[in-house]
């Protein structure tokens, strides 16, 4: 059930949605071992963003999953989730905030009950 989902200033037109959503998809899955079929991924691009003074290309991703994320590990994810931002979108990993949230399982929906 990992969940990322990035915004970031990037024009939508600039980017291939469905290709930085599967290669997210993908590195989410690989990162936390996870199983890509109960991975989600979420792109909001154009968004109004400064970081740092400056307009230029940032981003910010929120990562939820049930375990399998936190101290040493955020480290590795948070490499393998800025690669792809900065090859689709252009994005330094300098200029990207992620922010981890290690949910227990009566806090997430799905199927009509929890996990």
């Amino acid at each position: 059930m990992p969940t990322f989902n990035l915004q970031t200033n990037v024009p939508g037109d600039r980017v291939s949605a469905s290709q930085i959503v599967a290669d997210l998809s993908k590195a989410v899955a690989q990162a936390t071992g996870k199983p890509e079929g109960y991975v989600m991924v979420s792109l909001e691009t154009g968004k109004q963003m400064m970081f740092g003074g400056t307009e230029e290309p940032c981003a910010f991703g929120e990562l939820i999953s049930i375990g399998s994320i936190g101290g040493e590990k955020n480290k590795k994810i948070s490499a393998a989730l800025a690669e792809v931002v900065q090859r689709h979108l252009g994005v330094p990993a300098s200029r990207m905030y992620i922010k981890f949230y290690d949910v227990a399982r009566s806090d997430f929906g799905w199927n009509g009950t929890t996990f």
